[in-house]
């Protein structure tokens, strides 16, 4: 069965980036073409990077936080990142946890959702970059959560029910790419 993590892309604490994680994992659990699990970045507790070795050098990873962060990344087929926006920008904690690996992320498939005052489009696009280096093909739909609009008083989740097709429509073509790029995994 396909396997998609949808990955917490901010420690900060009030984040709001949990209760939405949740919102996509409601939605998506009730799919039967794969299965989905949350994987949160403060669950690893990684620092700044401090592998002595760069990451597409190898994965002969040297710290112990990095093999357990490499042996989650590699247990699954394709991503949904939710990412907040933070100065027109993705996180440092999800830039620094995507660089401690390489190859862990090859040939898989990535959607987005994010949020913040402009549903943080310009991280997404960041992102898209960033995916592009590493060889994963990330999918044309995403989700943009305003805090104007998809949470009460700027704090409590209320996406609009227009987001749920995009988000079914996005998670289509995640799991539509995870499958086709699969030959290339295992030749990998």
């Amino acid at each position: 069965m396909t396997r998609i993590a949808i990955i917490i892309g901010s420690t900060r604490p009030g984040r709001k980036g949990v209760a939405v994680a949740q919102w996509v994992h409601k939605l998506a659990s009730q799919r039967t073409d794969a299965t989905f699990d949350v994987v949160d970045l403060a669950d690893f507790d990684l620092p700044h990077l401090d592998e002595p070795v760069p990451a597409a050098m190898g994965s002969d990873y040297a710290r112990e936080h990095t093999k357990r962060w490499a042996e989650t990344i590699a247990s699954y087929d394709g991503y949904v990142f939710v990412t907040p926006e933070y100065n027109h920008g993705i996180t440092g904690v999800l830039k620094n946890a995507i660089d401690f690996l390489y190859h862990e992320w090859r040939n898989k498939t990535a959607g987005f959702v994010g949020y913040g005052l402009l549903g943080a489009t310009r991280a997404v696009e960041q992102l898209r970059l960033i995916m592009a280096e590493l060889h994963v093909a990330d999918v044309r739909d995403q989700i943009a959560l305003s805090m104007f609009t998809d949470f009460v008083n700027g704090t409590d989740l209320a996406p609009g029910e227009h987001h749920e097709p995009v988000l079914q429509r996005m998670l289509d073509q995640i799991i539509a790419w995870t499958n086709a790029l699969a030959p290339l995994r295992t030749d990998s």
